[in-house]
């Protein structure tokens, strides 16, 4: 069986997936904690307003921040429940964590798969470089909400503009993301531009917001991130994995929060 292709105009799904495993007690018991439904089927479209629907995925972001540990994990097709049964993850996963939340709750979610330089990660690893694979894949979420946010004129939001559009993050003169600081791809989402298309640029005294220098593919949408791996296979090979998972699986990738955040999900 061929692995599926991309398109462009891909669909997404609001369903589960074996990475994006939302029906799970784990991800359900996250899920009610930030107010969206975590049984039977999801909201249908027009049932939340699109407002709801953000502020519910706000909610989420911020909750997975303060309770799965950012680390170096290198299984992109971890499912969702095993990450947050570890309470750790990678941005990667991080990411499918919030994707799982907003599929639960009705709101359809696709990734544009991206091919970013290696380079980009140098600054976490300065005597490690060479470990450092030339290519990362980056499966980058985008949700369906009901009506256009930001003024935008397609209801496809992505995960860069969850806080806002890439115009006003920039504005906010908060810095743009090096990759070199304590703070993740993750949490940078709530604060700054992440632009991977080069549409902005932070102010002339702050680092770029523009990231568009590192992207050295684009993959295109794909349904969900299961497909996008099915197709491209993940960063590092198995072998590659096996060796690196147990130590950069447990190696912290930023700070905690400076207050007492909430216990990991059981």
């Amino acid at each position: 069986m061929k692995p599926p292709r991309p398109r462009a105009d891909a669909a997404g799904s609001t369903a589960p997936t074996r990475i994006l495993d939302w029906h799970h007690p784990r991800v359900a018991e996250l899920i009610r904690s930030v107010g969206a439904a975590a049984s039977g089927p999801p909201a249908s479209p027009g049932s939340s307003r699109p407002s709801d629907q953000l502020a519910t995925l706000r909610r989420a972001h911020g909750r997975i921040a303060a309770t799965v540990r950012p680390v170096y994990s290198v299984h992109d097709e971890r499912p969702v429940s095993e990450v947050l049964r570890r309470g750790r993850g990678s941005c990667s996963q991080r990411l499918a964590v919030l994707e799982s939340v907003a599929r639960a709750s009705g709101v359809a979610t696709r990734v544009r798969g991206l091919r970013v330089d290696g380079a980009f990660w140098h600054a976490r690893f300065p005597h490690l470089r060479r470990l450092v694979p030339e290519q990362v894949l980056l499966a980058w979420p985008e949700f369906r909400l009901d009506e256009p946010t930001h003024g935008g004129a397609a209801a496809w939001l992505p995960v860069s503009e969850l806080f806002g559009g890439l115009d006003e993050l920039s504005e906010r003169r908060a810095g743009g993301f090096t990759n070199e600081g304590a703070e993740t791809l993750f949490e940078a989402l709530s604060r700054t531009a992440v632009d991977w298309d080069g549409a902005t640029a932070c102010a002339a005294d702050a680092a770029s917001c523009d990231l568009s220098a590192h992207v050295l593919a684009d993959l295109g949408h794909f349904d969900s991130r299961d497909d996008l791996f099915a197709r491209h296979g993940q960063t590092l090979c198995g072998p590659a994995r096996w060796v690196a998972e147990p130590v950069l699986g447990r190696r912290s990738a930023g700070a905690r929060p400076s207050a007492t955040p909430p216990a990991p999900v059981a």
